[in-house]
């Protein structure tokens, strides 16, 4: 999500509740490059569709997970299938989670006030914060998949849809009420404080569940326990870059959100390989 994206003004937060359909075509719409068709654009919508983010994740990680197997099914290394995983999000994308993740970089790492920062965010051009921040989070995610890939396709596939729906995740929790925008204008500002503080709470839980499933999917060679302990460990960390931006920025942004899918896509990857 990147705060340069096309936006309408946020409409009144009585409007009619969204459908789950709705939610559904707001999340895809917003968050990938399938042509979903977005029908409503307002707090409503933006409420449905961010609590429906996880459902994007769990779309998007299976469609990298499948590219994967088709890689070792040909006889590909496991290198070149975590290579295939870390790509095939960039693309559903559009690359606006990396851009967003290098911007929060060179903002926070610019050392200036909040006003000043945001300016430095919104930039179309990369600064070393953001470069160096980019190399180290895509070769750190390709190694975690590498090594779980080496462990079996259905190992690394688990944890593959795994870091894709901690990473949507992240984002209904960045999207609760209590967190806001940084700026009046952009997606940030659209779905900053939609989602109620229980839904978010279910989200986390449904996340965990999700993860657990994977792993016992997988086979006993995953972990159950390891893998929710990955989840908690992966939203922890994009919690803790939330609350960092809220006081740095003064809220967040569509750079912001997409900072906090990687980090904690990121950090779920890592604490799986480990544990």
């Amino acid at each position: 999500m990147d705060s340069s994206s096309p936006a309408e003004p946020a409409q009144p937060a009585d409007t009619a509740p969204a459908s789950a359909v709705e939610g559904l075509r707001f999340a895809f719409g917003t968050l990938t490059v399938l042509p979903v068709g977005v029908e409503r654009w307002d707090r409503a919508a933006a409420r449905a569709g961010m609590v429906c983010a996880p459902v994007v994740g769990l779309v998007v990680g299976l469609l990298s997970a499948a590219v994967a197997a088709v890689l070792l099914a040909c006889g590909a290394s496991a290198l070149l299938a975590g290579v295939a995983a870390v790509a095939v999000p960039a693309v559903l994308t559009r690359g606006l989670h990396l851009d967003g993740l290098a911007d929060v970089a060179d903002g926070l790492g610019s050392g200036k006030p909040a006003e000043e920062a945001l300016r430095v965010m919104k930039r179309s051009d990369i600064g070393p914060f953001g470069v160096v921040t980019l190399v180290f989070v895509l070769l750190g995610q390709v190694a975690a998949l590498a090594a779980l890939y080496g462990q079996g396709w259905a190992t690394g596939a688990a944890g593959t849809v795994a870091s894709a729906v901690v990473a949507r995740g992240a984002l209904t929790l960045a999207s609760r009420q209590g967190v806001p925008a940084a700026r009046p204008e952009g997606l940030g500002a659209a779905v900053a404080g939609t989602v109620p503080r229980g839904a978010a709470l279910g989200t986390v839980l449904g996340v965990a569940g999700c993860c657990a499933a994977l792993a016992g999917c997988a086979g006993p060679a995953a972990g159950v326990a390891g893998s929710v302990i990955g989840a908690v460990l992966g939203l922890g960390a994009a919690e803790a870059l939330l609350r960092r931006c809220v006081r740095r920025f003064g809220g967040v942004t569509g750079d912001v959100f997409g900072a906090v899918a990687e980090v904690a896509a990121s950090c779920t990857l890592v604490a799986l390989t480990v544990l």
